[in-house]
Parts: C-alpha cells; sequence; structure tokens
C-alpha cells in the first residue's frame, strides 16, 4: 500500500473519517491501528519486529530514566542500541558482510560454503531503529523523560505518514503531539492537501517519468557515450530528490491534515555553495541524526587525535556510515566515502582560501554565487551517479565516457528536452521558494498564481502522471 495507490487512497479517506469523530486518546488508538494495518500490508510478518523494538525501547528509556547508578544508565542504553543495530544488521547487513568475508577467505586460499541466506529487507528499518534509537539516547542525556504510555509510545514509533521512509522523527519534536490534544483547522488542511498534491506531483509526473529516461541507460552494456551519461546525470538527481522530497512532501501533508507538524527533510538542495550546506538541506532527518548521535560523540571520542585530523576522522567516518545506511552494497559505501572527502576538502579550503576568494562588486559576488550553486550541483550529480550504478566498473566506465567522449549524437536533443520538459516547473517552483525564501509561497501565492498552478500539475498529472503505483526509492532503505 503506497501513497500513489488507490488502496492508500481508499485507506486515507476511512482513516481521516474516523480520525475527525473521535477524542484524543481515540484518534491515538485508532491511529497506532491504523499505522499497523498499513505496515502489515506490506509483509504482516514484520509486524513483530517493529512491536519487538517497541518493547524494548520503552522499557530501556524507563529503566535509563529510573536507574540511580550511571553504570545502569549505561547499560540499559547499550541495550537498546544494540538490540536495534542487532535486527538491522542482521536482516540489513547480514550477506554483504557474509558474501565479503568469504571472497577475503578465498583470496587467502580458505575454501569456506556460502552461508548466503534468503532474507527479505523489513519495509522502514532503517528509519524506525534509528527513530527509536534517538529516544533512548536522548533520555541517557537527559534531554527527555520517558512517556510511561506505552500505547502511545508505539503511535510514535510506528506512525504510518513517516514509517517506512522518513523523515526520522525526533522524540522530543514528535511524542508531544501524540500525548497533547491536536487541533484541526482549515488551515492546516488546506496546507495539508497542497503538500500531498504537489509531493504526488512529484512523484508521478517528474520521478516517474525521469525513471523512464534513467533506467536504460544502466543497464545498457558498454561503452558509454558522455552526453547520453551527463544528461542521464541529471535526470537521476532530479528524479531521486522529486522521488524522495515528494514522499516527505506527502507524510507531511498526511501529517498536517491531523493536526501534526512532521519535519522538513529537503530544504532546497540543489540551491547550496557548498557541501556541508548541502547535508544542511538534504535528507535533514538523517544527516542530522548522524551529526547529534554519531558525529558530535566521535569527535569527542576521538580527543586524543591532534588538530584537524580530529575532523577529518570523525567526517570520513560519518559520511561512510550514511553511505552505508543507505544499503549494504559498495557503491554505497564509495557514495559515502566520496561525500566525506568533499566534506574534508571543503574544511581545508573554508580554513585556508576563504578570505581572498569574495568579490567585493555586486555583479561580481552574484556571478561567483551562481558559479558555486552549479559546480555544486555537479559535484552532487557524480555523487548521485555513485549512488545509482550497478556494479562498481560501471562507475569508471560511465565517468570515462563523459570526459573522454563527449560526442553530440542527434538523439541526445531529444533526451535533453525530455528531461527539461518533466523538470520545469519544480525550477520554477524551486526559484521562486528560493528568492521569497518561503518552501510554502506558492501555497501562499496569490489565488490566480494558485489557480494556474493546479491547473498545470492537474493537466500533467492528467497526461503524464505514471500510474502503476510505482514504489519510492527510499523505500529499499
Amino acid at each position: 500500500m503506497i501513497f500513489n495507490s488507490v488502496q492508500f487512497l481508499i485507506f486515507f479517506v476511512i482513516v481521516y473519517s474516523l480520525y475527525l469523530k473521535l477524542p484524543h486518546k481515540g484518534q491515538n488508538r485508532m491511529l497506532l491501528v491504523a499505522s499497523y494495518i498499513f505496515y502489515g500490508a506490506w509483509d504482516w510478518r514484520f509486524l513483530s519486529l517493529i512491536i519487538l523494538s517497541t518493547i524494548i525501547d520503552y522499557y530501556c528509556g524507563i529503566f535509563v530514566h529510573e536507574s540511580k547508578e550511571p553504570q545502569q544508565k549505561k547499560r540499559f542504553v547499550t541495550i537498546s542500541m544494540l538490540s536495534n543495530l542487532m535486527i538491522l544488521l542482521f536482516f540489513k547487513y547480514f550477506n554483504f558482510f557474509a558474501a565479503n568475508l568469504q571472497g577475503l577467505l578465498n583470496v587467502f586460499g580458505l575454501q569456506v560454503p556460502s552461508f548466503y541466506l534468503d532474507i527479505i529487507l523489513p519495509m522502514g528499518i532503517s528509519f524506525y531503529t534509528f527513530q527509536t534509537m534517538s529516544y533512548t539516547i536522548d533520555i541517557y542525556r537527559r534531554e527527555l523523560k520517558p512517556t510511561r504510555n506505552f500505547l502511545d509510545f508505539a503511535l510514535f514509533v510506528s506512525f504510518y505518514p513517516q514509517l517506512v521512509a522518513g523523515p526520522i522523527e525526533r522524540a522530543k519534536h514528535l511524542l508531544p503531539q501524540i500525548l497533547n490534544p491536536r487541533k484541526v483547522n482549515l488551515e492546516s488542511f488546506y496546507e495539508g492537501m497542497f503538500l500531498m498534491f504537489w509531493g504526488l506531483f512529484q512523484k508521478v509526473v517528474i520521478a516517474d517519468n525521469l525513471a523512464q529516461i534513467v533506467d536504460p541507460l544502466f543497464i545498457k552494456n558498454p561503452p558509454y557515450n558522455g552526453v547520453a551519461v551527463y544528461i542521464t546525470m541529471v535526470a537521476f538527481t532530479f528524479q531521486i530528490y522529486c522521488d524522495f522530497a515528494g514522499y516527505s512532501n506527502i507524510a507531511r501533508g498526511l501529517g498536517k491534515v491531523m493536526g501534526f507538524d512532521i519535519m522538513i527533510n529537503f530544504n532546497l538542495p540543489f540551491f547550496v555553495t557548498n557541501i556541508q550546506d548541502y547535508w544542511n538541506r538534504w535528507h535533514i532527518s538523517l544527516s542530522s541524526w548522524i551529526r547529534d548521535y554519531l558525529y558530535v560523540p566521535l569527535f569527542k571520542y576521538l580527543r586524543k587525535v591532534k588538530g584537524q585530523a580530529r575532523i577529518y576522522s570523525a567526517l570520513m567516518i560519518s559520511m561512510t556510515l550514511i553511505g552505508l545506511w543507505h544499503g549494504a552494497s559498495w557503491n554505497f559505501v564509495i557514495f559515502g566515502v566520496y561525500y566525506g572527502l568533499l566534506l574534508v576538502a571543503y574544511v581545508i579550503i573554508r580554513s585556508r582560501c576563504h578570505s581572498w576568494i569574495q568579490p567585493k562588486s555586486v555583479a561580481g559576488k552574484s556571478i561567483w554565487h551562481w558559479t558555486r550553486v552549479i559546480f555544486m550541483f555537479h559535484l552532487i550529480m557524480i555523487g548521485m551517479l555513485l549512488f545509482r550504478v550497478q556494479y562498481g566498473a560501471q562507475i569508471y566506465l560511465m565517468l570515462k565516457g563523459v570526459f573522454l567522449d563527449f560526442q553530440f549524437l542527434p538523439e541526445h536533443k531529444f533526451l535533453a528536452l525530455k528531461t527539461f520538459y518533466f523538470i520545469w516547473i519544480l525550477l520554477l517552483v524551486q526559484f521562486f521558494q528560493y528568492f521569497k525564501k518561503d518552501l510554502l509561497c506558492v501555497y501562499r501565492a496569490p489565488f490566480f498564481v494558485r489557480v494556474a498552478f493546479y491547473l498545470i500539475c492537474f493537466f500533467l498529472i492528467t497526461i503524464h502522471g505514471v500510474t502503476g503505483e510505482k514504489e519510492f526509492i527510499y523505500f529499499q532503505f
């Protein structure tokens, strides 16, 4: 049951109709049941995992809070973290590490039988395990008190709008909204409907149509034409953005019509001028989680490492794990290392070269700003290529085509125009958002602007909306 399906539309109408008629406590209980039905529709067997994770973190949170001795507190937070990580490691990474261990042993002449297991990856496991771990860690840090109501905590873990692909919510933000009565008014309803409409448009018109441009190249055998690779890199960068940001917008909209405020997960990431700002704007819930629960503690732990090497080490480890979080594959590891190296390079350049590359004139500043935006977009495109490739050598072969075989063929004009055709409205909206400094500026625009926007989007959905319930990319993580 995915957001862009008829089944989900029926599910939502039923759930929302009941929600509006129930008191606060009844709303929470109904939402918990609905969330379990929503998750169970994927594979009911994995409900046991999410319930197990809920039970472990509920009691660990209470025990951490009530324990008097620091060692006891540490013991219970360790139990919480290890339990969640072991579940995640087994279901997501067992075969990856097993295959690589077997390959390593074979290199040394040790022939061992394959111990590959036919493991199905539970939907959303990377998201809800991180969400529950942050709960107990925040209690351990005395930044949060545990909730005593198990059912309300269970709803925090399994809240269906953001369960399978985020955003990864913090208990400090979402739990109070669950525990306290919520107000649903026309303003929040209209805002939520706008977010859902725009998110659906991003998915079925932009992302799913760009997928038809992107997918053929990655299943094609080499050699790769550089122009085709370049256009495909542009298309995939916008595809994955619209796919994931579209999901996040729908999730936020679903929450908004029920009186919930789900965090923003994307904030114009293609308008950045440096790599640090990019990770402050792309998949914000994950990057901020890694910053708060991995990078900062790791930086403190590495206090014996002298100088800038301490920052570099913490950055490289954190970004490599961000890459590995996305999936059990070497291309994701390389993806993380790539961004780690870019962040290290940025730290070095910022500390040594920042002062002498600042133009003084208004025109010079503008040119320098947009030059950096374009340059950053190309670095992001390379990162997206690392994310998408099917095998390691494909990275080399595609980049080789870009740099050594950049030959423009007649069919490339159609490919480029088709890509632009599906992203022009996104670019228009994003430039509007950027200059207005408001992600909801279209929603707040004058009446005739909004009417024109809705009519154009509705027309494009009718003409180009991809049917067939195509899954969101981040469901696999």
